[in-house]
C-alpha cells in the first residue's frame, strides 16, 4: 500500500481532475478500502457539477463502491477483515446515536456521511469508509456487477418491497434507464404483472427482455388511459427526474395505489388532491436504504439472476465515462474500474 492514491477528484465545479493524494489511515470505526469498482450515478451530477453550494472542494465522488478492506480502525467490529470485499452505497454509515438511530430507522439517520457528496467517494484506489456503511459483496457477483446493485439495484428493490404491492398485482415502471431496467427485473421476479412506461420504440425490446409483461411508448401513446384498461396499477414506480410527466400518472392508480417516487426531480409535482382523497391514493418516496437491505437486495439478485446491464471504463476517464451518463448514451450503468481491468473482481 503506497503512501499515495490516484483519485479523480472535482476541484472546480464542471469539472473532474485526476490527481495523486495522500492515502488516509482509517479512524475510529473506519476502514480503508482498496477499490476495484465504482458505478457512476446520476446522482453524481449534483456533485460535479456543483448544485450542492454547501459541499466543500476538493471532493471525490462516487458512491456505488465495492473494493476490498486493506486496513482497519480501533472500534471495528471482528466481522470486518483485512482482505475481505465490501461495498458502500451513497449513505456512508449511520452513527447509531441520533434520534433516528434510536428508532431503527437507520436509513434516516442524521449524522451519516453521503458518499461523493459530503464525504470522498469511489472515484479512486482508496476511500475510507464507516463500518456501519458496509455490506459483504457474495462471491457470485464480481465487483463490476455488484457495484450499481449497491445504489441503483437498493434503490428500486427496497422500493418495491415497501410499496405494498403484492404478487399478481399490476405494477408498472416510469423510466427504463439505469434504475427502470434493474426496477423491472425485481418486480418480474416478485410477481408482479409489469408495465414499462419508456419514452421510444427502441427501447422496448429491452423493456421486454428483461421482463416487462407489456410496453408503453410515452412518445406515442398517453399511458394513463391504457393503464386504465389494463385494469389501473397497484403501484407506479417512477425513476424520472421530469415531474411533469410523473403527475398525470395519479389517474391511472387503482384505489388504495400509491405512486413511488424514485427519481429526485427539481420541479415540484402537481396532483389533485380529490385523486388522493377520492380513491385512498398515497404518493410515497423512498431513499435507498440500510446496509441490511443493501445484503438482501445483494442475495435476492444472486438467488433470482438480476444484473444490471453494464458498460465500464478505466477510473482515468472518468470524466468520458461520466459524459456518456450525463447524455443518456448508456445502456444501462456506467462503472469505472481500476488498474484499467475490463472486469474486476
Amino acid at each position: 500500500m503506497g503512501a499515495t492514491h490516484k483519485a479523480m477528484q472535482i476541484l472546480r465545479a464542471g469539472t473532474l481532475t485526476l490527481v495523486d493524494v495522500e492515502t488516509p489511515a482509517p479512524g475510529e470505526g473506519e476502514v480503508l478500502i482498496h477499490v476495484l469498482a465504482c458505478g457512476i450515478c446520476g446522482a453524481d451530477c449534483s456533485a460535479i457539477e456543483g448544485l450542492d453550494s454547501s459541499m466543500p472542494l476538493p471532493r471525490v465522488p462516487g458512491h456505488e463502491v465495492v473494493g476490498r478492506i486493506v486496513a482497519v480502525g480501533a472500534g471495528t467490529p471482528g466481522m470486518w477483515q483485512v482482505g475481505q470485499r465490501v461495498g458502500v452505497g451513497r449513505l456512508g454509515g449511520h452513527c447509531n446515536l441520533c434520534q433516528q438511530c434510536r428508532q431503527g430507522h437507520f436509513n434516516l439517520c442524521t449524522d451519516q456521511p453521503v458518499m461523493g457528496s459530503s464525504h470522498d467517494g469511489g472515484y479512486a484506489e482508496m476511500m475510507i469508509a464507516r463500518a456501519t456503511g458496509l455490506v459483504a459483496i457474495p462471491d457470485e457477483l464480481s465487483a463490476v456487477e455488484a457495484a450499481p446493485l449497491l445504489c441503483a439495484g437498493l434503490a428500486t428493490f427496497n422500493a418495491l418491497r415497501k410499496s405494498g404491492a403484492r404478487a399478481g398485482d399490476l405494477v408498472a415502471i416510469q423510466g427504463i434507464g439505469g434504475l427502470g431496467h434493474l426496477a423491472i427485473q425485481y418486480a418480474k421476479r416478485m410477481g408482479f404483472r409489469v408495465v414499462a412506461i419508456g419514452r421510444g420504440s427502441d427501447i422496448a425490446a429491452h423493456a421486454l427482455e428483461l421482463g416487462a409483461h407489456q410496453y408503453i411508448d410515452a412518445k406515442v401513446d398517453d399511458p394513463v388511459p391504457l393503464l386504465q384498461q389494463f385494469g389501473r396499477a397497484q403501484v407506479i414506480l417512477t425513476t424520472i427526474t421530469d415531474s411533469a410527466a410523473v403527475s398525470p400518472l395519479m389517474a391511472a392508480l387503482a384505489p388504495q395505489g400509491r405512486l413511488v417516487i424514485v427519481g429526485v426531480g427539481r420541479e415540484p409535482l402537481s396532483i389533485m388532491p380529490g385523486a388522493l382523497v377520492g380513491g385512498e391514493r398515497s404518493v410515497q418516496g423512498t431513499i435507498t436504504g440500510t446496509p441490511y437491505e443493501s445484503q438482501k437486495t445483494l442475495d435476492f439478485s444472486v438467488m433470482t439472476d438480476v444484473r444490471a446491464l453494464i458498460e465500464t471504463m478505466p477510473l482515468e476517464r472518468a470524466w468520458d465515462a461520466y459524459q456518456r451518463v450525463k447524455s443518456g448514451n448508456v445502456k444501462f450503468r456506467m462503472v469505472l474500474t481500476m488498474d484499467d481491468q475490463s472486469i474486476a473482481q
